[in-house]
């Protein structure tokens, strides 16, 4: 909670500094305060905190980014973080090779891009399960060449569940938690499904 009001406080701090209007800079802090309990698995095997950085909130062409980016070797498995199934596999030419998958209520969206190449079988409609390998790491779409990464987002679908549309929500927290939850592998895939 401590953590939640100096972001607040840092929110209005920033909206003085670039000028937003006082009343838009209130009505951000008087948003109300939702927790999410979404309780998901890391997207790597080997995942640990100091590979996180929360850029969220980043600018990123324009635009806010609303994702994380996870630097990772090339072809590193990614697996998925929650059992569900494939909504949409995609190629995009900012996130080049995509994958949405839906949760198994169909209430949240997780957004895989900047693939290598998806794992032989996947496809649209297929159900997946927490810590099942859906692809691996690359540099499709917009990322640079040098800089091999798994571009993550969350999002909570509307009554719509549309693939491409929902509400952001920050999955940096969300995977912190997660690492909290999980103890250690001791080794890249001990303790975690594999296809």
């Amino acid at each position: 909670m401590a953590r939640l009001q100096k972001i607040l406080t840092a929110i209005a701090s920033l909206a003085f500094i670039f000028g937003l209007p006082s009343s838009h800079a209130a009505a951000l802090a008087g948003q109300p305060r939702v927790r999410i309990e979404l309780h998901i698995d890391p997207p790597f095997a080997d995942l640990r905190t100091s590979d996180l950085r929360d850029s969220f909130d980043d600018l990123h062409f324009g635009d806010r980014h609303e994702a994380i980016d996870i630097m990772e070797p090339l072809g590193t498995p990614i697996r998925a973080v929650d059992d569900g199934k494939i909504r949409k596999l995609f190629l995009s030419a900012a996130g080049g090779k995509t994958i949405y998958q839906f949760n198994s209520d169909s209430s949240y969206c997780y957004y895989y891009a900047h693939l290598d190449h998806y794992v032989d079988g996947l496809s649209e409609g297929r159900p997946v399960f927490r810590g099942q390998i859906i692809g691996y790491v690359g540099t499709s779409g917009d990322a640079a060449l040098n800089a091999p990464q798994l571009h993550f987002a969350i999002f909570r679908l509307d009554n719509d569940k549309r693939w491409w549309k929902g509400t952001p929500i920050n999955p940096y927290p969300i995977l912190l938690e997660a690492l909290k939850r999980i103890p250690s592998t001791g080794g890249r895939d001990a303790g975690i499904v594999t296809n």
